[in-house]
């Protein structure tokens, strides 16, 4: 199984609510190279689960509309809250890409690389993707890319 951390573009600093900020115009930008790096490397069947804040919805769109929008992925979410949304490492798609949020994301990147949460951070639309995989009966995970905005 495939599992992509994608984290939401830049949004706007204040509004009615925290779940109402949207995207910049500079977040339309970065969402939109961000999704345009991820089209050109997965399969159409990927699976998109995403914050219920307007951002993360934002960010997604630009990839396309199928996504599917997860309480359990607001801001604030645990680590665990994604890992167990995500069905890792058996999920319900070879490859399922989570749009959420920091410092949440950070902290299942730390989780899967090392089995313990750490502050680690991600970039604004950043993109985190790890592999699960078996080898010699013993569960691995690959890191098989990182990349932020700037990069792209």
């Amino acid at each position: 199984m495939n599992l992509i951390l994608w984290r939401h573009a830049e949004a706007q600093d204040l509004a009615a609510s925290d779940l109402a900020r949207q995207l910049t115009a500079r977040g339309q930008k970065q969402a939109q190279a961000a999704a345009k790096w991820l089209r050109s490397r997965i399969d159409d069947d990927a699976l998109f689960l995403v914050s219920p804040a307007v951002r993360t919805v934002q960010t997604a769109e630009a990839f396309g509309d199928r996504y599917q929008t997860v309480n359990e992925l607001s801001p604030g979410a645990s680590a665990q809250a994604v890992i167990d949304a995500a069905h890792w490492p058996d999920g319900p798609a070879q490859t399922v890409v989570i749009v959420g949020h920091q410092p949440t994301l950070g902290r299942v990147a730390a989780l899967l690389m090392t089995g313990h949460e750490a502050e680690w951070s991600m970039k604004k639309a950043g993109i985190w993707w790890f592999e699960g995989r078996s080898r010699a009966g013993d569960g691995q995970v690959v890191l098989r890319a990182v990349t932020s905005p700037d990069l792209l």
